[in-house]
């Protein structure tokens, strides 16, 4: 592969909303595909099963949970493509609804996939965006939901213009420390995991685009979170409403901006259009 080749890279990609992203960015990304997935086995089989509808898939192995496994991938990109042009920070996890694990439990392993190990893909995949480059992480409105049921200093501080990266991490730590303690209700958070790692992920993504605004405003990456809706997945059940193609349209379309947009940048996407929250 030659540096100047084009590359775009989708998390968590082996099944549902990933998939469905995946096959749609084969089909009209100019460029390379790489599907990414935790196990190595299930991912082949999905690069497979694209290929049998003629489209043409790359594999790399990518458990976001391990810093290792991020780095590896990192370095295949810079050898490979000399960067990266798309990428669809799609991976993460849900507790059903009737889950018998403690609450504690299912925030820290909760916050420690959507959030913490999301920002760890960002870390070390964000630098090597090339100019132009177009990010995308999933996340939902019920990080919305989250941010309204959170006390009203606490709502304050996430809407926070300058809060920076660090001081979010902070909060988040915080959540889960109190779940922990059996305080997280006193100290003003809601009682979802899954919304308060999205409501992360949301804010996390508005202070990643203020940062390249402020680091690199001349290559014109647009960077977003969205919200592909209530899926049918396995992560949703029969609950979703919609198909995994619906749910992947937003996604593509903010995945394949064109080079002369501006905006949307630092938003909240759904529907393909920008939410106020």
């Amino acid at each position: 592969m030659s540096s100047c080749s084009r590359v775009a890279l989708v998390t968590g990609a082996n099944k549902g909303i990933g998939f469905a992203i995946t096959r749609e960015l084969c089909r009209h990304f100019s460029g390379d595909v790489v599907l990414a997935a935790r196990d190595a086995e299930r991912g082949r089989a999905a690069v497979q099963q694209l290929q049998t509808e003629g489209l043409n898939p790359r594999f790399h192995q990518l458990d976001i949970d391990d810093p290792q496994s991020i780095r590896a991938l990192r370095d295949f990109l810079r050898r490979e493509y000399g960067g990266l042009n798309v990428l669809v920070n799609n991976a993460g996890i849900a507790f059903k609804f009737d889950d018998p694990t403690p609450f504690d439990i299912q925030a820290e392993m909760t916050l420690k996939t959507n959030f913490f190990a999301t920002r760890n893909v960002c870390t070390e995949l964000l630098p090597i965006i090339k100019p132009h480059g177009r990010v995308v992480n999933i996340s939902s409105l019920q990080g919305s939901k989250a941010l309204e049921n959170c006390r009203e200093d606490l709502q304050e501080k996430f809407r926070c213009e300058t809060l920076t990266e660090e001081d979010l991490v902070d909060l988040m730590k915080k959540f889960v420390e109190d779940t922990k303690n059996e305080v997280h209700e006193r100290e003003g958070w809601p009682s979802s995991a899954y919304g308060m790692s999205k409501l992360g992920v949301t804010v996390l993504s508005r202070i990643q685009a203020r940062n390249l605004d402020a680091k690199r405003k001349a290559d014109r990456i647009l960077l977003n979170a969205c919200c592909p809706g209530w899926v049918k997945t396995d992560m949703a059940g029969d609950y979703g409403s919609r198909t995994v193609e619906e749910g992947a349209e937003t996604p593509v379309y903010l995945a394949l901006l064109p080079p002369d947009a501006t905006e949307p940048h630092g938003q909240l996407v759904r529907d393909k259009v920008v939410q106020n929250w």
